[in-house]
């Protein structure tokens, strides 16, 4: 069985064949109940967010001003509870419809409290919303795009290059490297004080995933491993990344931080982490998981019902 990740899963239909069927297209618009997910300064509009059950904050398009329910505006994200979804960037200043207990929060720090497919419609809408923010002149030419086939892409508007710009995502591996009885964790000198994670980084160009799993854990902690096993994926829209994720055994014991782009790596055991010694990552991260297995492969108790362990 697949393992799901926040931001994973079959959340929606995403009616793929309407972004190639302009008349498709302007009856999912005029649609009774059409919606629309929206994007303000990359957050995310959330209802009931101080309740124990937040939700996605659904506007229906016949609410959103004019100049955000164009067609050239919103993106067709697909059916969604089985009404037409869109996305659709708002700005600060725009007069938005009065929307009672929601507001614009950051997806990456509420997704784990969202409802799994809540949180994967978010997480499209904020990397489709960002994507097109970042194309909106063609990188051959420089003139400005417009959005054709339901927002999915941004043609150049100078007929006399036609460049035609689809959504792109970068790809990253994340592993979880242990020795058989500890863990490799390493942290940025940005993040909260105490907090480890597993070890990443992008996949550069020509390069096979296994082979960058090697070189960033070598890279990063001077750490050589013999063996990689494939454990799950995880979208990761911030911007537009997707995290592949990894098992890997060291073949090699002593730590150099050759690139010092951490600010610290070390080896974990269990009992270390049980007793609160390191502060793990939020739960909604694939690194998060990759440590929950490894941890409750070997251990008396889950994880997540040991009482010392932080996060």
């Amino acid at each position: 069985m697949a393992r799901r990740t926040t931001f994973s899963g079959p959340y929606l239909d995403r009616a793929v064949h309407l972004r190639h069927d302009p008349a498709g297209f302007d009856a999912a618009l005029a649609e009774a109940g059409s919606c629309a997910t929206l994007v303000c300064e990359s957050r995310s509009l959330v209802r009931d967010v101080d309740t124990d059950t937040p939700r996605a904050a659904l506007v229906e398009l016949e609410r959103l001003p004019a100049v955000a329910r164009r067609a050239e505006a919103l993106t067709l994200l697909g059916r969604f509870a089985g009404r037409p979804c869109f996305a659709v960037e708002v700005l600060p200043t725009d007069a938005l419809p009065a929307l009672p207990g929601s507001r614009f929060e950051d997806l990456r720090t509420i997704a784990g409290r969202l409802p799994a497919a809540d949180a994967g419609l978010l997480g499209y809408a904020r990397a489709m919303v960002g994507w097109r923010r970042r194309h909106r002149f063609c990188g051959v030419c420089g003139s400005p795009t417009q959005a054709v086939r339901g927002g999915h892409v941004l043609a150049c508007t100078r007929t006399t290059c036609g460049t035609e710009l689809f959504p792109r995502i970068d790809p990253a591996i994340i592993v979880l490297v242990d020795d058989g009885e500890r863990a490799l964790l390493g942290r940025q000198a940005s993040w909260p004080a105490d907090r480890y994670s597993t070890i990443a980084g992008f996949v550069e160009p020509g390069e096979a995933l296994e082979d960058a799993v090697a070189r960033e854990v070598r890279e990063e902690t001077g750490i050589e491993i013999e063996s990689t096993e494939y454990f799950a994926s995880q979208p990761w829209p911030f911007p537009a990344s997707l995290m592949l994720g990894f098992t890997a055994r060291a073949a090699t014991r002593e730590i150099h931080r050759a690139d010092h782009e951490l600010e610290d790596a070390r080896w974990f055991t269990r009992e270390e982490i049980a007793a609160g010694a390191v502060r793990l990552p939020p739960r909604q991260s694939i690194s998060y998981s990759l440590i929950e297995q490894w941890f409750d492969a070997a251990a008396d108790r889950a994880l997540r019902a040991t009482p010392g362990a932080r996060f």
